[in-house]
């Protein structure tokens, strides 16, 4: 009997417990919310009498003021601030407008259904209207005009009509990629009525019992956020889902069960932090665009953490300021980035703009480095997340120009290829990685390349957008600076996600190899290559160098056993005029590019598509093939390459005029009084010293008082042997002894 009494007391007690679990299939009645609320919480409220609707709400507001972002009750000056500070007021409107005039208040959730105008919304309407991110610009017009309730209302209404949805299970599932309560829309619509439940908080309109409404909408969407990350999933949907249900916890931490969810969603997010921002600081999915959109979802989280004075591990801090860090890293001079993958902000657009982001990383960290990013402040949506002290941090910014040369990110494959920091220096990045756990953002564009000189982006890439239809277009190779064979991409099999927002991938990818990365103060070195081609029977590498602080040379190399057409592709608009060995840009202000072929090319065509163009350079019927490239950006007319000249001279390099004997076949050259370099070279013989390599080879040779230096430049090792009376030692070993030299390597060649 005593153990019958035992056990339905611990079955009653457990019937108890379960009852207390927040549902995530309905939202909890107002006149339940009550029943949720943790012990110590309902002692608190109960300590004067009946928990009542407007003691409820009133506690909830007072929660909110010290634990949101910003203090609610500084609305009215806040909003002041930020019009004067961003004057926003007309892109509000519209994209305000375009929501109410595409959505009923009580609009549906599942398709088919038809916009206002009797048009049928689609996959992708469907999907940001699940988001609420403009429900945000609704929120701002009822400030606009002198608070009229019918903002507000709208608001409500909506929310409404998506709990009834919910419901009735008249919303549209998960299982076709556009599920109303998938992670990222649902987090992504929690944290959009987040920040309207707080700008509304002291405002008559928004009743007691409609702000306890949206407490317990948000309360469903965690417990749903909750139940659905169980374990670890790659990918920024489930970063973006548990950074919302790590926010959730924290500000509606008085309810049962919203410790466990912060403890999962804080573990997921560790995952995330471990696995998907690889070593070097670099969001694995290798986008500029996802890697500023896990910046917020991680600094969302830290900041109201902080705020609550509730500890986070070390880890994610160092983690969090080496996001920040790779933004300044992979900046251009001139303060923007370059567009990386699937960049959707701005479509068309040739450049990222950081600068919102890395202020963020400044008022969190206060490292001027970052600050010198700061002169546009923080992206105009942050504001309403900064509180009152990283406010005034705005007012008096610490900048510092930024130090970092020429580098690599040796896990994400991005190699940077710096001049300095003045506005008109040179810069290019090459793009030679593939995440493999979620290549779904990835572009066609292996061993691509783009590059800014002088204030223009003389090699660009552009951003894009899923709904449109030719995103696979501008997703692919053709819009990149990549080389081809014949008519394939780079990018195989195409495949539109199951949605149908635009969105696609493609299922076949090829496999990147770095094979040499140097940095010296002569030049910079990236070989690489990649198996794109290997299913036409041809392998590829390419061989970029820079040549501080003047120019690149680019060289691809395609072999086969089978005749091919072979292809370069340049982004830009480059005329064609003097035929295929030159094509030339020239910017507004003059300065220019210059894309010199020192080989043989016999075909050059141009393309373009949504006011983009790009020149395809080819050689036909060929087994094998070796286009050598000279990317050459100058100032002012006389600058550029003469076309009408008897030799070209680039800043001093003579094209094709060593100044040391050479043997071999198609040598190419560029070569100063001191230096040169050469290319598909067997002998060099320089002061009496005969230097002969055991198969064609590229190399740097540096012609000194007392030394010869020779780089390897090229693609593979070969075998060197120094002989002739005028040399005694070749690295401390003996004349004609053999040396091996892997590509980056060099050996030095002693004089007598």
């Amino acid at each position: 009997m005593k153990l019958l009494t035992v056990f339905l007391t611990v079955l009653l007690s457990t019937i108890s417990m379960s009852a207390q679990d927040i549902p995530t299939h309905s939202v909890i009645p107002v006149e339940e919310l009550t029943q949720f609320l943790k012990e110590d919480v309902k002692k608190q409220l109960t300590a004067n009498g009946e928990i009542t609707e407007a003691s409820l709400a009133a506690y909830f507001r007072e929660k909110f003021s010290e634990r949101f972002f910003y203090d609610w009750r500084t609305v009215d000056a806040r909003f002041e601030q930020y019009e004067k500070i961003y004057g926003n007021k007309l892109n509000h409107y519209t994209r305000a407008e375009d929501h109410m005039q595409k959505y009923a208040d009580s609009t549906q959730w599942v398709l088919p259904f038809n916009y206002l105008n009797g048009d049928p919304v689609n996959a992708y309407g469907l999907r940001h209207l699940a988001r609420q991110h403009k429900m945000i610009d609704i929120s701002f017009l009822y400030f606009y005009e002198q608070k009229n309730a019918k903002y507000i209302e709208y608001f409500v209404n909506q929310r409404n009509s998506l709990n009834a949805a919910l419901e009735l299970g008249t919303y549209e599932k998960i299982k076709d990629g556009n599920g109303t309560y998938e992670n990222f829309r649902s987090s992504y619509r929690a944290l959009n009525w987040l920040e309207i439940h707080n700008r509304f908080l002291g405002e008559k309109n928004y009743s007691d019992r409609d702000q306890l409404k949206t407490i317990a909408t948000l309360l469903q969407q965690g417990a749903h956020l909750y139940s659905i990350n169980g374990s670890f999933t790659p990918g920024n949907h489930q970063t973006r889902g548990v950074s919302g249900l790590a926010m959730l916890s924290i500000l509606l931490r008085d309810f049962v069960g919203t410790d466990q969810w912060y403890t999962r969603a804080m573990d997921r997010l560790g995952e995330h932090l471990s696995q998907e921002v690889n070593d070097d600081g670099f969001q694995s999915e290798r986008s500029v665009h996802y890697h500023m959109s896990d910046i917020g979802n991680y600094y969302y989280v830290y900041q109201l953490a902080k705020i609550s004075g509730i500890k986070v591990p070390q880890v994610w801090e160092d983690k969090l300021q080496t996001l920040f860090t790779t933004l300044v890293k992979i900046a251009y001079p001139d303060k923007s980035a370059p567009v990386l993958q699937d960049d959707t902000d701005n479509p068309w657009a040739e450049k990222n703009d950081i600068s919102g982001a890395v202020t963020l990383g400044y008022l969190l960290f206060e490292d001027p480095e970052f600050g010198y990013f700061a002169d546009k402040g923080v992206q105009r949506k942050m504001y309403w997340f900064l509180n009152k002290k990283q406010l005034d941090l705005l007012e008096n910014i610490q900048s510092k120009k930024p130090s970092y040369g020429s580098l690599v990110f040796p896990e994400t494959n991005y190699y940077i290829m710096r001049e300095g920091w003045d506005k008109n220096d040179k810069m290019m990045i090459i793009s030679a990685g593939l995440d493999d756990e979620k290549p779904s953002h990835q572009h066609g564009d292996m061993l691509g390349i783009q590059a800014i000189a002088n204030g223009q982006n003389i090699l660009p890439n552009y951003q894009v957008r899923y709904s449109l239809p030719d995103f696979d277009l501008f997703k692919n190779s053709m819009v990149k600076n990549v080389a081809l064979v014949d008519d394939e991409l780079i990018g195989k099999k195409w495949t539109p996600n199951a949605g149908r927002t635009g969105y696609g991938q493609y299922a076949d990818l090829p496999e990147p190899t770095t094979i040499t990365w140097k940095s010296n103060e002569e030049f910079d070195l990236f070989v690489g290559s990649h198996d794109g081609f290997e299913n036409v029977g041809v392998t590829y590498t390419r061989q970029v160098i820079y040549i501080k602080d003047d120019f690149w040379l680019v060289k691809d190399n395609f072999k086969s056993d089978a005749q091919h057409t072979y292809k370069q592709v340049w982004q830009g608009h480059y005329t064609t005029e003097e035929g295929p060995k030159l094509l030339r840009a020239v910017f507004n202000d003059a300065s220019g590019c210059d894309i010199l072929q020192l080989g043989a090319v016999n075909k050059v065509e141009s393309s373009g598509s949504r006011g983009k163009q790009w020149t395809v350079v080819s050689q036909d019927g060929q087994k094998n093939h070796q286009f050598t490239t000279i990317i050459f950006p100058y100032k002012g007319y006389d600058k550029r390459v003469d076309e009408a000249g008897e030799t070209v001279i680039l800043k001093g390099w003579k094209v094709n005029n060593p100044f040391c004997d050479v043997e071999g076949n198609d040598i190419q050259s560029l070569s100063t009084d001191q230096e040169t370099l050469l290319f598909n070279v067997n002998k060099i013989t320089i002061d009496g010293i005969e230097i002969a390599f055991s198969k064609e080879a590229d190399v740097f040779v540096k012609n000194e008082k007392g030394k010869v230096t020779i780089h390897s430049i090229g693609d593979a090792a070969f075998s060197v042997e120094i002989s002739g009376s005028k040399s005694n030692l070749l690295n401390a070993k003996d004349v004609g002894e053999k040396t091996e030299l892997n590509p980056g390597e060099f050996i030095e060649v002693l004089k007598k």
